[in-house]
């Protein structure tokens, strides 16, 4: 009688979600100490193989769960590799560092300013380049999500549910949570509009990559 009444994960609920990532042969990626936080029902706020698994349980659930590329990060793109001129880039310059947008050359400038307004008119996200490699005079980056081409497993338990709040419904996340990074930028909403401006600047060659803050 008393499992009637208990909440279970729905849409428009707030998930809290330990989990656990690792890859396919168990090396842990990611195991945080705070669970992850995400408004449940189609919000992008996780996969959603994962959504559709959590889908109606309740607080205590826990399952492992295993995702090919195509339902995380994708299949590794070999053309998001580039390899750009050192002295474009601002110092100090570590791997690992990520960037919004890479500079692109005089040629490829009149193509890639048209490509920004489209991206732009689609209302999609730049794209964020990692370094991979730092030479004398170049540097190799890669668009890619670090986990792209991989498959993941996911250990995940439900520690709590409830309600979202009306805001939470309107924003499309939690109080004070994004969604899924594992890595990868996620600024805040108020920079979002100098974050397209650099953009533009990068694409047409007018400017250095602005490095982007890790979280």
């Amino acid at each position: 009688m008393f499992d009637e009444f208990r909440m279970k994960i729905a849409k428009n609920t707030i998930v809290s979600l330990r989990y656990k990532l690792t890859d396919a042969q168990n090396n842990v990626i990611e195991e945080p100490d705070s669970p992850m936080v995400y408004l449940h029902g189609g919000y992008d706020g996780t996969f959603p193989k994962i959504e559709n698994l959590l889908d109606g349980q309740d607080i205590g659930y826990e399952t492992t769960i295993q995702l090919e590329p195509s339902e995380a990060f994708g299949e590794y793109d070999p053309e998001l590799l580039k390899i750009e001129p050192r002295i474009r880039f601002p110092e100090p310059l570590e791997v690992g560092m990520q960037f919004e947008g890479v500079p692109e050359s005089e040629e490829e400038g009149a193509q890639a300013a048209n490509l920004a307004s489209e991206l732009e008119d689609d209302d999609e996200e730049p794209l964020i380049y990692t370094v991979t490699d730092v030479a004398d005079n170049q540097v190799v980056l890669d668009g890619n999500h670090p986990l792209a081409g991989m498959a993941l497993r996911f250990w995940v338990q439900v520690e709590d549910i409830r309600e979202a709040t009306s805001d939470e419904i309107e924003n499309g996340h939690a109080e004070g949570t994004q969604s899924f990074t594992f890595g990868m930028p996620n600024d805040d909403l108020e920079d979002s509009d100098d974050e397209e401006d650099d953009l533009d600047a990068l694409l047409d060659g007018s400017s250095t990559p602005k490095p982007r803050t890790l979280h």
